[in-house]
């Protein structure tokens, strides 16, 4: 199979002059030629320029292109790159922000926060984790707010941490009653 060839006539192959009109669109495509239009038509395929059919028959094309020219032609109609966007003319309407998540209860907060210091403070911030806990709960319940994990954590610590302790208390007390 002969392919034509982009030297004039008369010259051999080693003559530095390529023809004029063979210059430009009409330059074999290397395989780094094809796999940047290749990208330029996932970028179009991923912001929605073209259906996946489209997408799939444009891609196959892209890697039997054999010159510059077939290759620019498959991605003529796509942004070859950073797309400006238009100035925003005003603040954005309400409907299109992203909706705010309910506030998180502080007492959520301070529960999970005295229900983890149980571990370092000998259970002295147990029954704290757990009034903070059981009254951010109700609190939540009635306003909404979020922070219902925070406050299930500190009531757990605050929990484990106050039977814990008891258990060892009246262990030592039946120890001492017993000698």
């Amino acid at each position: 199979m002969s392919y034509p060839s982009p030297w004039q006539p008369g010259q051999g192959w080693n003559s530095p002059r390529p023809r004029q009109e063979q210059a430009g669109h009409s330059m074999l495509a290397s395989n780094a030629d094809r796999e940047r239009a290749v990208d330029v038509l996932r970028a179009g395929f991923g912001e929605g320029r073209m259906q996946k059919p489209e997408f799939e028959k444009r891609v196959a094309r892209a890697y039997e292109a054999r010159t510059v020219g077939e290759l620019a032609l498959l991605v003529a109609d796509l942004p070859q790159g950073p797309v400006p966007m238009p100035a925003v003319s005003g603040p954005v309407p309400r409907t299109f922000l992203p909706a705010a998540g309910p506030r998180t209860n502080e007492k959520a907060v301070g529960s999970a926060i005295c229900g983890v210091l149980c571990l370092v403070t000998v259970g002295l911030t147990g029954i704290p984790a757990v009034i903070l806990g059981h009254t951010a709960r109700s609190e939540i319940r009635r306003t909404g707010e979020g922070g219902d994990g925070l406050a299930l954590t500190g009531l757990v610590f605050g929990w484990v941490s106050t039977v814990g302790w008891a258990l060892v208390l009246t262990l030592l007390l039946a120890a001492l009653l017993a000698l």
